[in-house]
């Protein structure tokens, strides 16, 4: 009997292993047919005046970084 267990779980592994094969191909093929946006401006960050993170430039006033 300890031989047929045996068998019986080298093949479910195997099975299991080429479900997970599978799928990563299938991730893989998703991933090359839609390609995210990868371009600079989408992964810009900004930080306001208040500390905060934004995806907007900051409005630069010429009249506020003038000294007095």
């Amino acid at each position: 009997m300890a031989k047929s267990q045996a068998t019986f779980m080298k093949k479910q592994l195997e099975k299991n292993r080429q479900k997970k094969k599978e799928d990563k191909a299938q991730r893989k093929q998703e991933r090359k047919d839609n390609p995210g946006s990868s371009d600079l401006d989408s992964m810009m960050a900004y930080v306001n005046e208040f500390g905060e993170i934004t995806s907007t430039p900051p409005v630069v006033n010429p009249n506020q970084n003038k000294p007095k």
